[in-house]
């Protein structure tokens, strides 16, 4: 066999196993940090209802923005609930009138605005549950992470709400070994 076929033959061998690799482990649109720390399962009905539980842990809901308010050092985002498919996508619920087709808040720190996040169409977001409501019956959440999508496939973006305050350290009792 000649040499440049078999190189043509081991290069697309190699080219076939990494696409199926990307195929297959798939590109989630929240990063795998945020999935092991998340609350499984939590709906808007859920914490509409009685956040309490939740008071403090990580969420992901979907939505789309409808209204923002600030003031000098926050952003406020109220976003019309989106629930999330089994790839953390947000789409209309299946009841336009069920609680699940309500409404929550999410606040970030105004420093941290992304510039084309009014063009988002709809977004999955990560944040934590602050245990306040506006509107009566509205969660306030604190943002962590958001993926948006535009409507036509432009505005497309990330926000993360990095701390650079906080620098991870390790407990003073725990005693690590090379």
């Amino acid at each position: 066999m000649p040499t440049r076929t078999l190189a043509q033959r081991w290069t697309t061998l190699v080219v076939l196993a990494a696409t199926l690799t990307l195929v297959f482990s798939g590109c989630s649109p929240v990063p795998r940090r945020y999935l092991w720390i998340a609350e499984p399962g939590v709906t808007l009905t859920m914490l509409s209802t009685d956040q309490r539980p939740y008071v403090g842990k990580v969420v992901l809901l979907g939505g789309t923005i409808t209204e923002e308010e600030q003031n000098d050092q926050i952003l406020f985002l109220r976003l019309k609930n989106r629930p999330l498919d089994q790839d953390y996508k947000p789409h209309r619920p299946a009841d336009l009138e069920s609680a699940e087709a309500g409404s929550y808040w999410v606040m970030v720190p105004k420093q941290q605005v992304p510039p084309k996040y009014r063009g988002w169409a709809r977004a999955t977001v990560v944040a934590r549950v602050t245990g306040e409501q506006r509107l009566q019956t509205e969660p306030v959440l604190m943002l962590l992470y958001m993926r948006g999508w535009g409507a036509t496939g432009n505005h497309a973006g990330l926000w993360e709400n990095i701390n650079p305050n906080y620098v991870p350290s390790v407990p003073v009792g725990t005693h690590m070994k090379n």
